[in-house]
Protein backbone atom coordinates (compact mmCIF):
# COMPACT_ATOMS: atom_id res chain seq x y z
CA UNK A 1 0.00 0.00 0.00
CA UNK A 2 2.82 2.41 0.90
CA UNK A 3 4.52 1.70 -2.47
CA UNK A 4 1.29 2.49 -4.35
CA UNK A 5 0.96 5.87 -2.56
CA UNK A 6 4.59 6.69 -3.41
CA UNK A 7 4.01 5.86 -7.08
CA UNK A 8 0.83 8.00 -7.18
CA UNK A 9 2.49 10.99 -5.50
CA UNK A 10 5.53 10.55 -7.74
CA UNK A 11 3.31 10.50 -10.84
CA UNK A 12 1.50 13.59 -9.60
CA UNK A 13 4.82 15.39 -9.12
CA UNK A 14 5.99 14.45 -12.66
CA UNK A 15 2.68 15.60 -14.11
CA UNK A 16 2.99 18.97 -12.35
CA UNK A 17 6.59 19.31 -13.53
CA UNK A 18 5.62 18.47 -17.11
CA UNK A 19 2.80 21.04 -17.06
CA UNK A 20 5.14 23.71 -15.67
CA UNK A 21 7.71 23.00 -18.38
CA UNK A 22 5.06 23.19 -21.07
CA UNK A 23 3.50 26.46 -19.86
CA UNK A 24 6.59 28.20 -18.48
CA UNK A 25 8.03 29.21 -21.89
CA UNK A 26 4.76 30.76 -23.07
CA UNK A 27 5.24 34.12 -21.27
CA UNK A 28 8.78 34.28 -22.63
CA UNK A 29 7.74 33.58 -26.23
CA UNK A 30 4.32 35.23 -26.18
CA UNK A 31 5.51 38.80 -26.32
CA UNK A 32 3.38 41.60 -27.56
CA UNK A 33 3.77 45.35 -27.18
CA UNK A 34 0.93 47.87 -27.22
CA UNK A 35 0.36 51.65 -27.00
CA UNK A 36 -2.46 54.14 -27.46
CA UNK A 37 -0.52 57.39 -27.27
CA UNK A 38 1.91 57.33 -30.16
CA UNK A 39 2.59 60.31 -32.38
CA UNK A 40 1.73 60.39 -36.08
CA UNK A 41 2.63 63.22 -38.47
CA UNK A 42 1.81 63.95 -42.05
CA UNK A 43 3.60 66.65 -43.97
CA UNK A 44 1.97 68.36 -46.94
CA UNK A 45 3.29 71.01 -49.20
CA UNK A 46 2.16 73.59 -51.70
CA UNK A 47 4.59 75.68 -53.70
CA UNK A 48 6.83 77.62 -51.29
CA UNK A 49 5.01 76.34 -48.17
CA UNK A 50 4.97 73.18 -46.08
CA UNK A 51 2.78 72.26 -43.10
CA UNK A 52 2.46 69.33 -40.74
CA UNK A 53 -0.57 67.71 -39.13
CA UNK A 54 0.01 65.83 -35.90
CA UNK A 55 -1.89 63.43 -33.66
CA UNK A 56 -0.78 62.02 -30.34
CA UNK A 57 -3.37 59.23 -30.41
CA UNK A 58 -1.73 56.61 -32.62
CA UNK A 59 -2.63 53.12 -31.42
CA UNK A 60 -0.24 50.29 -32.15
CA UNK A 61 0.44 46.62 -31.52
CA UNK A 62 3.48 44.49 -32.32
CA UNK A 63 2.98 40.78 -31.67
CA UNK A 64 6.07 38.59 -31.84
CA UNK A 65 4.01 35.37 -31.70
CA UNK A 66 3.08 35.79 -35.36
CA UNK A 67 5.28 38.83 -36.25
CA UNK A 68 2.19 40.94 -36.88
CA UNK A 69 1.97 44.70 -36.60
CA UNK A 70 -1.23 46.73 -36.42
CA UNK A 71 -1.39 50.52 -36.18
CA UNK A 72 -4.38 52.78 -36.57
CA UNK A 73 -5.20 56.45 -36.17
CA UNK A 74 -8.45 58.34 -35.76
CA UNK A 75 -8.05 60.97 -38.49
CA UNK A 76 -10.28 63.40 -36.57
CA UNK A 77 -7.42 63.81 -34.08
CA UNK A 78 -5.03 65.33 -36.64
CA UNK A 79 -4.17 68.94 -35.87
CA UNK A 80 -2.24 71.23 -38.20
CA UNK A 81 -2.47 74.29 -35.95
CA UNK A 82 -5.04 76.11 -38.10
CA UNK A 83 -8.72 75.26 -37.57
CA UNK A 84 -9.80 76.15 -41.13
CA UNK A 85 -7.06 73.98 -42.61
CA UNK A 86 -8.03 71.12 -40.25
CA UNK A 87 -11.67 71.42 -41.34
CA UNK A 88 -10.63 71.36 -45.02
CA UNK A 89 -8.37 68.37 -44.36
CA UNK A 90 -11.24 66.44 -42.73
CA UNK A 91 -13.51 67.27 -45.66
CA UNK A 92 -10.84 66.12 -48.13
CA UNK A 93 -10.27 62.87 -46.23
CA UNK A 94 -14.02 62.45 -45.68
CA UNK A 95 -13.39 61.52 -42.07
CA UNK A 96 -17.10 61.20 -41.30
CA UNK A 97 -17.26 58.35 -43.82
CA UNK A 98 -13.67 57.04 -43.41
CA UNK A 99 -12.59 57.93 -39.86
CA UNK A 100 -9.43 55.80 -39.59
CA UNK A 101 -6.11 55.18 -41.26
CA UNK A 102 -4.65 51.74 -40.55
CA UNK A 103 -1.58 49.68 -41.33
CA UNK A 104 -1.78 45.93 -40.76
CA UNK A 105 1.10 43.72 -41.77
CA UNK A 106 4.07 41.59 -40.80
CA UNK A 107 7.62 42.20 -39.67
CA UNK A 108 10.05 41.17 -42.40
CA UNK A 109 13.09 41.36 -40.12
CA UNK A 110 13.64 39.74 -36.76
CA UNK A 111 14.09 41.92 -33.68
CA UNK A 112 16.63 40.94 -31.05
CA UNK A 113 14.88 41.82 -27.78
CA UNK A 114 18.21 41.60 -25.91
CA UNK A 115 19.92 44.19 -28.13
CA UNK A 116 19.49 47.71 -26.73
CA UNK A 117 20.90 49.42 -29.84
CA UNK A 118 18.54 50.79 -32.50
CA UNK A 119 17.65 48.07 -35.02
CA UNK A 120 16.47 48.62 -38.57
CA UNK A 121 13.23 46.80 -39.38
CA UNK A 122 10.99 46.44 -42.40
CA UNK A 123 7.31 45.63 -42.50
CA UNK A 124 5.01 44.77 -45.36
CA UNK A 125 1.28 45.05 -45.16
CA UNK A 126 -1.89 46.86 -46.07
CA UNK A 127 -2.25 50.58 -45.53
CA UNK A 128 -5.86 51.76 -45.59
CA UNK A 129 -7.13 55.31 -45.77
CA UNK A 130 -10.16 56.92 -47.42
CA UNK A 131 -11.73 53.51 -48.04
CA UNK A 132 -8.81 52.29 -50.17
CA UNK A 133 -6.26 49.66 -49.17
CA UNK A 134 -2.83 49.31 -50.78
CA UNK A 135 0.06 47.01 -49.98
CA UNK A 136 3.15 48.95 -48.93
CA UNK A 137 6.52 48.28 -47.35
CA UNK A 138 7.63 50.52 -44.48
CA UNK A 139 11.12 50.83 -43.03
CA UNK A 140 11.67 51.88 -39.47
CA UNK A 141 13.84 51.64 -36.42
CA UNK A 142 13.11 49.82 -33.15
CA UNK A 143 14.98 50.46 -29.94
CA UNK A 144 14.43 47.95 -27.14
CA UNK A 145 13.87 49.61 -23.77
CA UNK A 146 13.03 48.13 -20.37
CA UNK A 147 9.67 46.36 -20.92
CA UNK A 148 9.02 48.51 -24.00
CA UNK A 149 9.86 49.13 -27.64
CA UNK A 150 10.41 52.55 -29.18
CA UNK A 151 9.47 52.58 -32.86
CA UNK A 152 10.08 55.29 -35.44
CA UNK A 153 9.11 54.97 -39.10
CA UNK A 154 8.71 57.19 -42.17
CA UNK A 155 7.10 56.60 -45.55
CA UNK A 156 5.30 58.44 -48.31
CA UNK A 157 1.89 58.00 -49.86
CA UNK A 158 0.49 59.35 -53.08
CA UNK A 159 -2.98 60.86 -52.59
CA UNK A 160 -4.36 59.68 -55.93
CA UNK A 161 -3.48 56.06 -55.00
CA UNK A 162 -6.13 56.37 -52.28
CA UNK A 163 -8.72 58.29 -54.33
CA UNK A 164 -8.02 61.49 -52.42
CA UNK A 165 -8.38 64.67 -54.44
CA UNK A 166 -5.88 67.21 -53.09
CA UNK A 167 -7.46 70.51 -52.10
CA UNK A 168 -6.55 73.60 -54.07
CA UNK A 169 -6.81 77.34 -53.72
CA UNK A 170 -7.21 78.94 -57.15
CA UNK A 171 -4.43 77.29 -59.17
CA UNK A 172 -2.31 76.17 -56.21
CA UNK A 173 -2.83 72.51 -55.24
CA UNK A 174 -1.56 70.47 -52.34
CA UNK A 175 1.21 68.14 -53.50
CA UNK A 176 0.19 64.54 -54.31
CA UNK A 177 3.02 63.16 -52.18
CA UNK A 178 2.38 63.14 -48.42
CA UNK A 179 5.16 62.31 -45.97
CA UNK A 180 4.00 60.19 -43.03
CA UNK A 181 5.97 59.49 -39.86
CA UNK A 182 5.23 57.73 -36.60
CA UNK A 183 6.98 57.76 -33.24
CA UNK A 184 5.56 55.41 -30.60
CA UNK A 185 6.63 53.75 -27.37
CA UNK A 186 4.89 50.38 -26.99
CA UNK A 187 4.72 48.73 -23.58
CA UNK A 188 5.13 45.01 -23.07
CA UNK A 189 1.81 43.26 -22.43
Amino acid sequence: MKVLKTIKSSNSWYLKLALMLVYLPIPILAQSYYAENGKANFTSSVPLYEFTGTSKQLTGLINFNDNSVDFYLDLETLDSGIKKRDKDMRLTLETKKFPFAEFYGSLLDSVDLTNLNPQKVRTRGNFSIHGVTREIEVEGEITVEQNALHLKANWEIRLEDFNIVPPSLLIVKVDQIQKVSIDIRLDKQ
